[in-house]
C-alpha cells in the first residue's frame, strides 16, 4: 500500500511538471526532450538530474526500483515544494476535493463516454482531410529556416528568416533553444523574426508549427572576449571593465558584496565562446587554476562548474568541499555519474585557494587531475564535436588565474593568464 502511494504520488508530480513546463504530453516525448528537461531542472535546482533517469521517473525505461530520495527531492523542488516530504504533506488533494471527485467520477465516465463517439467521428474526419487543410506533413522539403546574429557579444540579438511556402498551421512559433519559455509566436504572413540571447553559446533553433517541429539548425552566438555576469534569472547581469580586478578575471569587491546580501543562493559565471577552428573536443588538453572567492551561508560547499562546449554537446568537470560531494554531478557528454549514485569524492577540496585542474581528453578517453593527482579516468561515446567554448559557473563567486587548451598535436589554442600568475 505504501508503495502504491508513492506510485500515486510521484505521478501526480510528473503531471505538475508537465503542466509547468507545457511540452504537450509526456507520452509524444522524444529522447531529447528529456536532456532539455534535465539541463531545465539544473538551471532552476542547482542538480543535474541525467537523462536516463528522467527517462526512468517517466516510465521510459524499464526500472524495478524506485527514485532515490535525491531525485524526489529534486522533482519536488522543480514542482515548486521545498522538498518531497513537502510535497506529500502539500501535493494532496484536499480531502473534501477528492470525496467530491469521488461523487463526481461516475457522472464523468459517462460523459467520456458519450464524448468518445463524437471525438472518434471529429479524429476520423480530420483525418480524411489532413492532406487539404494542413499539407506541412507532404510539404515540409519547402520550409526554409535560417537565423544570423546581429552582432558580435552578449545580449546578442539574432534575426531568424523563415518561408513557410504553401504550408499552413493554426499556430508558429521559434523556440531559441531547449527552454520552451524562450520560445515565441510569428505571424503566418510573416518572413523574418528577432530574439535575444543573453548568455553565449552553441544552441539549436527551432520552428514549430501547431507544436511540432519541423525545422532546426544550429546557433552560434559569440563572446568578443572572456565575459563576466551575476546570474540572476532570467536577465543576468553582466559585469563591465569596472566591476573587474584590475587584469584578473575576478570579481571587485562591490561586485563580490551584492552577490553575498541575497538571501537566496545566486551564481556567477565567466565566459569565452568562439570559433577555435577545426579543433576536435575529443583531443584535447586543458588546464586551469581556479578558486573559490565566497564561502559564506548558502555558499559554504564552494560549487563550482567547468563546462567545455562542443558543437554536439560538453564536459560538466564539478568541484566542492569534500563534505558536499554528494550533490555534485561529473558530465563527459554521453556519461554521467551522479554523486548520489557514485563517489566523486575526489572531487572535493577546499577552492579557497588556487588549485590546478587538468584534463586529457584523447579519442574519448579521459583523464582528469586535481593539482597534478589523478583523481578520474574513464571513456565516454558520443562525440562532443568542435571545440566552441570555456564556462566556468561558481556558486557565490570565484576566479580564474589561467586557462589553457591544446588540440591533439600540442598546438596551442587558448592560452590566456590573468594577473601575476607564472
Amino acid at each position: 500500500m505504501k508503495k502504491q502511494n508513492e506510485d500515486i504520488l510521484l505521478q501526480r508530480c510528473r503531471a505538475l511538471i508537465e503542466n509547468k513546463l507545457g511540452w504537450g504530453s509526456a507520452d509524444l516525448w522524444h529522447n531529447e526532450v528529456y536532456t532539455e528537461l534535465s539541463e531545465a531542472i539544473r538551471q532552476e535546482t542547482n542538480v543535474l538530474l541525467s537523462p536516463t533517469t528522467l527517462k526512468r521517473v517517466w516510465g521510459r525505461l524499464k526500472y524495478q526500483g524506485t527514485p532515490s530520495i535525491s531525485t524526489l527531492n529534486t522533482l519536488a523542488q522543480f514542482a515548486g515544494y521545498l522538498n518531497w516530504r513537502d510535497f506529500k504533506q502539500k501535493g494532496k488533494l484536499p480531502k473534501a476535493k477528492a470525496e467530491n471527485r469521488k461523487k463526481k467520477s461516475h457522472i464523468a465516465l459517462v460523459l467520456m463516454s458519450s464524448a468518445f463517439l463524437l471525438i472518434l467521428l471529429i479524429s476520423l474526419f480530420s483525418m480524411i482531410n489532413l492532406n487539404k487543410s494542413n499539407p506541412s506533413i507532404a510539404d515540409l522539403s519547402q520550409i526554409q529556416f535560417s537565423s544570423q546574429p546581429v552582432t558580435e557579444g552578449i545580449p546578442n540579438t539574432v534575426i531568424f528568416n523563415f518561408d513557410l511556402g504553401s504550408v499552413r498551421a493554426d499556430s508558429i512559433s521559434i523556440q531559441q533553444s531547449w527552454d520552451t519559455q524562450k520560445s515565441f509566436g510569428v505571424k503566418a504572413n510573416q518572413k523574418q523574426a528577432t530574439g535575444i540571447y543573453y548568455y553565449p553559446g552553441y544552441f539549436r533553433a527551432k520552428l514549430l508549427l501547431d507544436g511540432k517541429i519541423v525545422k532546426e539548425h544550429d546557433l552560434f552566438v559569440k563572446s568578443d572576449s572572456w565575459m563576466g555576469a551575476i546570474d540572476y534569472r532570467p536577465i543576468p547581469k553582466y559585469v563591465d571593465q569596472d566591476g573587474f580586478l584590475d587584469e584578473k578575471l575576478a570579481f571587485s569587491s562591490s561586485i563580490i558584496d551584492e552577490i553575498a546580501v541575497n538571501e537566496t543562493p545566486v551564481g556567477s559565471s565567466f565566459h569565452k565562446v568562439q570559433d577555435f577552428g577545426n579543433v576536435s573536443g575529443d583531443n584535447i588538453t586543458f588546464n586551469t587554476s581556479i578558486r573559490n572567492a565566497y564561502k559564506d551561508k548558502w555558499a559554504v560547499c564552494q560549487n563550482i562548474n567547468i563546462l567545455l562546449l562542443g558543437t554536439e554537446g560538453a564536459f560538466i568537470l564539478p568541484f566542492s568541499i569534500t563534505g558536499c560531494v554528494s550533490d555534485i554531478s561529473l558530465m563527459l557528454n554521453d556519461l554521467y555519474l551522479n554523486g548520489k549514485e557514485h563517489d566523486l569524492s575526489a572531487f572535493g577540496a577546499d577552492f579557497s585557494e588556487f588549485r590546478n585542474v587538468h584534463l586529457e581528453v584523447k579519442d574519448k578517453k579521459v583523464l582528469i587531475a586535481l593539482d597534478g593527482k589523478t583523481i578520474f579516468e574513464g571513456a565516454y561515446s558520443k562525440s562532443i564535436g568542435k571545440l566552441v567554448g570555456v564556462r566556468y559557473r561558481f556558486l557565490g563567486a570565484g576566479e580564474v588565474r589561467h586557462v589553457s587548451v591544446a588540440d591533439a598535436n600540442g598546438e596551442s589554442i587558448l592560452n590566456d593568464t590573468f594577473g601575476d600568475y607564472k
